[in-house]
């Protein structure tokens, strides 16, 4: 073998390296996708809750009302974002920049 083949060898070896670990920890950090009833039923509360609120007529509410509702409408936010969490792979800059340096010397 010429150093040619090796440096591909090494070049996959690398990529590898820096690719599964990321997969593997997003993987077991996330929570996952959950359909379950429960959270579908807390969801669509939220959305029913969220559009009572906008039909609702806020002239005729007090100031410790309208921080109420607004701390409220904060808190189903976040509880919605929780509900949908997203998975996905995070590649940081350098290994991003390591990836392309190996694209462009293979090819």
């Amino acid at each position: 073998m010429n150093f040619r083949n090796y440096f591909k060898t090494i070049a996959v070896l690398m990529i590898m390296v820096i690719t599964v670990p990321a997969t593997t920890m997003a993987s077991t950090v996330s929570k996952g996708l959950t359909d379950s009833t429960a959270d579908v039923r807390m969801y669509t509360a939220i959305t029913n809750r969220v559009a009572e609120i906008q039909n609702m007529d806020k002239t005729q509410l007090t100031s410790a009302d309208r921080k109420a509702l607004k701390k409220e409408l904060k808190e189903m936010n976040k509880d919605a974002n929780n509900l949908r969490s997203t998975n996905g792979i995070y590649l940081s800059i350098g290994a991003i920049i390591v990836i392309i340096l190996l694209l462009i010397l293979i090819l």
